[in-house]
């Protein structure tokens, strides 16, 4: 790691923007889903769980796409490492972007929007957990091709600082799931324990 240190300027703004754009993705959805499933004030504010579900994932995808441009212009404005700047590497980068690419939309087809955006969070639980593809081979596709996807992208840019932020993605990732793992099992579980209730 200290190797790519000597490449990176951690106090050039763009790489700053980068790092606050990625560690602020997560922390928004998870404080704005919470807040929702505590409260019902975004259903209420949108007169439906379903409306307030499509808002917050568009907020969360503006938010991605905010986040992959701040990670470019970081790339671009730090240098590239000549060793990364060959064919090979090239090539593997671009076969990791596509298999992120993979999983991500796999993800979402399995899961559909609310699915994807914290419906459970809004009371738009699904039936049962998803098993099938890429679910069956992987937990957590959907962040684990994200990373995939940045890994991909920097190594295509022959760059050390996109190497280094894309370790900064999944630290930020793996810390996320600490929250929202346990957090969404438990709506699971109270939803089962209702359900027993009512039987």
């Amino acid at each position: 790691m200290t190797w790519l240190l000597g490449y990176v300027d951690p106090r050039e703004p763009s790489f700053v923007a980068a790092v606050l754009a990625i560690a602020f993705n997560p922390l928004f959805w998870n404080v704005a889903a919470r807040w929702e499933h505590r409260t019902r004030q975004l259903s209420r504010a949108f007169g439906s769980p379903y409306l307030a579900c499509y808002a917050l994932g568009g907020a969360i995808l503006l938010l991605n796409l905010l986040r992959s441009h701040c990670f470019t212009q970081a790339m671009l404005w730090q240098p590239r490492m000549e060793a990364l700047g060959h064919a090979a590497a090239y090539h593997l980068g671009l076969a990791l972007l596509g298999l992120g690419v993979l999983f991500v939309l796999s993800s979402f087809l399995a899961l559909g929007f609310t699915g994807t955006f914290l419906g459970d969070y809004f009371g738009i639980l699904m039936e049962a957990r998803v098993t099938t593809f890429p679910f069956s081979v992987l937990d957590n596709p959907m962040y684990w091709g994200s990373t995939a996807c940045h890994l991909g992208w920097a190594l295509m840019h022959a760059s050390p600082t996109g190497l280094l932020l894309t370790a900064v993605v999944a630290l930020v990732y793996v810390a996320a799931l600490q929250f929202e793992e346990p957090f969404t099992a438990e709506i699971y579980r109270q939803q089962a324990a209702a359900a027993r209730r009512r039987s």
